[in-house]
């Protein structure tokens, strides 16, 4: 049914008939809106939005989805890189929740609303005027000011863009202090006269910015000479408490109280900034709170209203598109709100009823009066009044207060409080050369590390006095039984044979001439491709030693003197969100270039991509590009890397004695707080037997051999095609399919990760492909000290697989007297 017609009706025909005001435009603007008399002495006539969710009750999935639709246009119009770095400015009160939404199609877009409710403690980051309305200053509150800093664009939203007054007011003050390339403005109707539209253009060329506008409808009222007079004259007129829809004061009533359980710390709303992290938290929770509302909720009920409270928008709305999910009754979202507006029961008229209530939230002009319209007489059943816990006041529930109007006409009224969110303390913004509040400086040598200090600062917390390590039996037992995840302990550290250390030495003198021309040729990708002064940040601890040899490289071939940090990524669990804010407070997020040894089946470099998107909905830093460095990426994972051959690596054939003398990360909750980064332990017992430097020097020494082969390597893969095929990942699903592990996590393909295996985990078996020659003989080596079979493969992708048996139990024991799969 269209909501704008009532019998054939349109709502705005009394207002037209009487005063001969017109609406002109697109076709849908007499469905999107209707017409009432303000009583406002500045302006005559109210376009009344049936779609925006403040004074017609209306679907919430249909508000909603206006606002989505909006965002995904402005989306479009902006790019992906614009996009996500787009901070979304909701207009109070009215397009409060109308900016949120737009904020939620964006996709990953911070929103923040203006307020007329000042709140101690939190100062003004800046203000304006909207110089028609009733209620003139709104103020900004961000509790974090960054949101209103970047060069990223700002979407204003507004419910109707009349003149444009307001919106050229907003970006006036806002851009004195916070200047910016671009603004778009987003309005569910752009209701300018031709005059209006230019002095937009004008503007943006006198602050030397874009400004685009995004509508859903266009058009412009025509309005007679004489309107102000004629429509306070037909106020005057039809004003009357019996049409208002009011009850007399000295009613009492009995109202339910509903416990939402909402989130504890979560934002209400967008006074003071809301997250994408806020926003995945309200949608995690929405679906139990709808269903204690829905539990409250009379069976019987066939038409449910979810009334909002002024500013407090967008939470009613999501809860209220939630119950509409849940429950088979009809229900409705609108919110109350200051607008005086006259009621006419009329069909012609957008504003049938009103029902008239003191203020009940201490507002700041003083005492007043509020209103809900199309309350009354709409046939509602059930009314869910939302307010926030600053408006559950003794005037709300005065005989006279909102819930007493509620009660005379409707059988049922429920009170559902959502906390008032209050900033505990000001922001203090970190800003380059100054460490967010509560995270430490990078950790290095030789405090933390056998690495020179220069070479690398590890993003990490000392765990060295915390007994971490477990026997790996246990630890492979726990792990796959669910009971524990691998990050939480420690493997014993594997303590090489003479025999394995000659290999060690043997495989680099051999290989280092490789692994020089690889490293060469993934930082000149790098540096051609990624950023020319990039900040690289190895993935602990595989991909340190690569990072090192790679900031080595930047100052052998180009005097560049590259950071380089190590952090932290966990399976599952992600990558150190703490270390990403320390970086983004340091450098630019878009110069960092994570860096690892190797790809296998490419796990982690899925887990990085996820881990980034996380973070950035989570309100971090964007500009992070997920796609990791490596030095041979067999498994046809990433563009960015030395060769995709599967060869041996030595700083594989080692644990802690070749990667500075530091353990594998540990993510375990009763160590690692919210505000920490993630642990490691500095093995300095073991300085009699690091290989770390004596590793690098090695591959270094080898840099003045291979120019002219890193060049002639650089210039095939900058010129070739190198779009990931994810062949080694389709391998290992092959390969676990065929064995009957059916969990690709417990197969670990290449070099590199059988390796691993072999050294921390219980493995069952390792395949090998026929032929495979010196990269194979540590390999082989730690298989026989092990008890492991080694099958031989024709026709493998990989030099050899490593495989986990997923029925691991204690037990049987291997050659070596360690426990094996049975």
């Amino acid at each position: 049914m269209n909501i704008a017609v009532n019998n054939g009706v349109w709502s705005g025909s009394w207002v037209a008939e009487r005063l001969g005001v017109e609406l002109v435009g697109d076709d849908t603007l007499t469905d999107l809106l209707g017409l009432a008399l303000r009583r406002n002495p500045k302006r005559a006539h109210l376009l009344v939005s049936h779609v925006l969710g403040k004074h017609v009750p209306q679907s919430p999935s249909v508000v909603y989805g206006h606002g989505l639709a909006l965002g995904r246009r402005v989306r479009e119009l902006l790019g992906a890189d614009e996009a996500g770095r787009a901070v979304v400015l909701g207009y109070a009160e009215t397009a409060t929740g109308l900016g949120h939404s737009v904020a939620d199609g964006l996709g990953t877009a911070p929103c923040l609303h203006s307020t007329r409710r000042p709140v101690p403690g939190v100062a003004p980051a800046g203000g304006f005027e909207e110089s028609h309305s009733h209620a003139t200053s709104h103020l900004l509150l961000p509790e974090d000011p960054a949101l209103l800093v970047g060069d990223g664009p700002l979407v204003l939203v507004d419910d109707e863009f009349s003149t444009g007054n307001t919106v050229l007011n907003t970006i006036r003050d806002l851009h004195e202090r916070y200047p910016r390339r671009r603004y778009v403005v987003v309005a569910l109707v752009d209701m300018r006269s031709a005059a209006d539209a230019g002095r937009l253009d004008l503007f943006a060329q006198e602050i030397g910015a874009r400004v685009d506008l995004v509508a859903a409808a266009s058009g412009t009222v025509r309005l007679p000479e004489g309107v102000l007079e004629k429509g306070q004259e037909l106020v005057a007129r039809h004003e009357s408490p019996a049409q208002q829809g009011q009850e007399p004061p000295g009613r009492t009533t009995r109202v339910a109280r509903v416990d939402l359980c909402w989130p504890r710390g979560l934002p209400d709303g967008g006074r003071h900034g809301f997250t994408p992290r806020h926003r995945i938290r309200l949608d995690n929770a929405l679906p139990a709170m709808a269903a204690r509302l829905a539990g409250t909720i009379p069976d019987d009920a066939r038409r449910v209203l979810v009334l909002g409270f002024e500013e407090l928008m967008y939470a009613p709305l999501r809860l209220a598109r939630e119950l509409e999910q849940v429950t088979d009754a009809e229900v409705r979202y609108s919110t109350t709100t200051r607008s005086p507006v006259l009621a006419v029961d009329d069909p012609g008229y957008a504003i049938r009823s009103r029902l008239v209530f003191p203020a009940h939230d201490d507002p700041a002009d003083g005492p007043g009066e509020r209103y809900a319209y199309n309350v009354a007489g709409a046939g509602f059943d059930t009314v869910v009044a939302v307010v926030d816990s600053v408006a559950d006041t003794p005037e709300l529930h005065a005989p006279d207060g909102l819930l007493a109007q509620l009660a005379a006409h409707t059988p049922h009224v429920l009170l559902a409080i959502v906390p008032s969110y209050v900033p505990e303390a000001p922001y203090v913004p970190a800003f380059p050369g100054e460490s967010p509040a509560m995270l430490p400086e990078p950790l290095r040598g030789p405090a933390f590390s056998s690495y020179p200090p220069e070479e690398v600062g590890w993003l990490l917390q000392d765990l060295s006095e915390v007994t971490l390590e477990a026997p790996t039996e246990e630890r492979e037992e726990a792990i796959q039984s669910g009971g524990a995840h691998y990050a939480e302990s420690l493997p014993v550290e594997y303590q090489p044979s003479e025999q394995y250390q000659e290999l060690f030495h043997t495989a680099l003198e051999a290989s280092a001439g490789r692994l020089a021309k690889g490293v060469g040729a993934v930082t000149e990708l790098v540096l051609a491709e990624r950023s020319p002064r990039p900040v690289l940040v190895s993935l602990a601890r595989a991909g340190t030693p690569i990072g090192v040899l790679m900031r080595r490289w930047a100052q052998f071939r180009h005097g560049l003197d590259l950071p380089h940090y190590a952090v932290s990524i966990v399976r599952g669990r992600g990558i150190d969100a703490n270390a990403l804010r320390w970086l983004a407070a340091h450098h630019d997020p878009r110069d960092v270039v994570f860096v690892d040894g190797w790809t296998g089946k490419g796990a982690i470099t899925r887990e990085l991509a996820d881990a980034v998107k996380e973070f950035e909905a989570a309100g971090g830093a964007a500009g992070f590009d997920p796609e990791i460095a490596v030095l041979a990426d067999p498994g046809s994972c990433v563009r960015t890397y030395g060769t995709r051959e599967d060869f041996l690596i030595p700083s594989a054939c080692l644990n802690s004695t070749v990667s500075g003398l530091i353990s594998r990360t540990v993510l375990r909750a009763d160590l690692v707080g919210p505000n920490d980064f993630h642990g490691a332990k500095f093995y300095r017992e073991l300085a009699g037997a690091d290989v770390s430097v004596a590793f690098l020097d090695a591959v270094t020494a080898r840099f003045p051999d291979v120019v002219e082969d890193v060049d002639a390597q650089a210039k095939e893969l900058l010129s070739g095609d190198r779009a990931p095929t994810w062949e080694g990942w389709a391998a290992v699903e092959r390969i676990s399919e065929e064995y009957g592990i059916h969990d690709v996590n417990l197969v670990k393909p290449g070099v590199g990760e059988t390796t691993r295996v072999l050294l921390r985990r219980v493995p069952w078996k390792i395949l090998a492909r026929a032929g495979a020659g010196a990269d194979l003989d540590h390999v082989r080596l730690l298989a026989e000290q092990r008890g492991v079979p080694v099958e031989e493969v024709a026709e493998l992708p990989y030099t050899c697989v490593g495989l986990i048996h997923p029925k691991y139990t204690r037990g049987a024991t291997g050659a070596d007297g360690r426990a094996v799969t049975v």
